[in-house]
């Protein structure tokens, strides 16, 4: 138990290339943890994290080119990957076997995200669609339209009530899963959402732009409770402590921030990576923060509890 924060962990050369995209999951079977990359050098690594370090477990390939995005199922069993290939696959991660590989269309993959029950997987599309692929069936079930521009990233609520997506222009739209309503449209940024996180009791929706801001929403009336500056330029990543009271960003500024989500303040800044930061993720327990990004490392922080 660590009484402040600290770096804890750097695996260097992790990948070929950038980094940009990083999972942390636990699995329920036997509670290991592990940790997934995913890299312009076309690979997905799976990692095991035990005895505050790093092990090079699976280097799953497959994907034809860069790996955009990573997901860990909830039950930690399976995890997806999407690339610039145009495919989604999922893995086993006990075997490190692909289960299935979905063909998404022309460039129409960009972020995947696990539904809370893993049954299904969203996926931003360039034509402003949310196209729904269904984990057992390997096939596109449903598509949530914005009518917008091309989304670049999106979330489930915890409650499994809600789908946020970010476009490219800076919108957000929120939709009711249940009946595929789209039930909030929010103006915040004027620039692309890299990234979007709903707090664990999915009341607050934290999103992070190019405009180098983090703004935080109130879900349920679509209000606009905070905006946040702090970084000195793009913000790539944001996620959710399990704790509910803190988030974590990364950005272009080469650093990672953790904030309190109650006084919306920065409560830390780490700068120890040599270029942007891609993807930063909390474990299960809210213990520890994994950032990666252009520099090929990954950095492993612990949180005070």
């Amino acid at each position: 138990m660590s009484t402040q924060y600290s770096i804890l962990f750097k695996q260097e050369h992790a990948h070929d290339d950038s980094i940009w995209t990083a999972a942390w999951g636990k699995s329920e079977s036997d509670g290991s943890e592990t940790i997934i990359t995913g890299s312009l050098d076309d690979m997905v690594k799976v990692w095991k994290w035990s005895d505050e370090k790093l092990e090079l477990q699976w280097t799953l390939e497959g994907h034809q080119l860069g790996v955009v995005s990573v997901d860990i199922s909830h039950n930690g069993a399976i995890a997806a990957s999407s690339s610039l290939d145009a495919h989604i696959r999922v893995w086993d991660l006990d075997s490190g076997k692909q289960i299935k590989s979905m063909d998404a269309g022309p460039v129409d993959a960009w972020s995947v995200a696990f539904s809370p029950d893993s049954k299904h997987i969203a996926t931003g599309s360039h034509h402003g669609k949310v196209n729904i692929f269904g984990v057992e069936s390997g096939k596109k079930e449903y598509s949530l339209d914005t009518r917008g521009k091309f989304i670049l990233s999106i979330a489930y609520s915890p409650d499994g009530k809600y789908l946020a997506s970010g476009a490219i222009d800076g919108i957000i739209n929120i939709f009711d899963i249940a009946t595929g309503k789209l039930l909030h449209t929010l103006e915040g940024h004027a620039m692309p959402i890299r990234s979007l996180t709903f707090s664990p009791d999915s009341q607050l929706l934290v999103t992070a732009s190019d405009d180098g801001y983090i703004k935080i929403y109130d879900v349920q009336h679509a209000n606009l409770a905070a905006t946040l500056s702090g970084h000195g330029s793009w913000v790539l990543n944001v996620a959710f402590s399990p704790d509910n009271a803190h988030f974590v960003s990364s950005s272009s500024d080469k650093s990672v921030k953790v904030w309190d989500a109650g006084s919306r303040t920065c409560i830390n800044t780490f700068f120890d990576h040599q270029d942007q930061v891609w993807s930063v993720k909390y474990n299960s327990k809210g213990s520890k923060i994994i950032s990666a990004g252009d520099d090929r490392a990954i950095h492993i922080y612990d949180c005070p509890m």
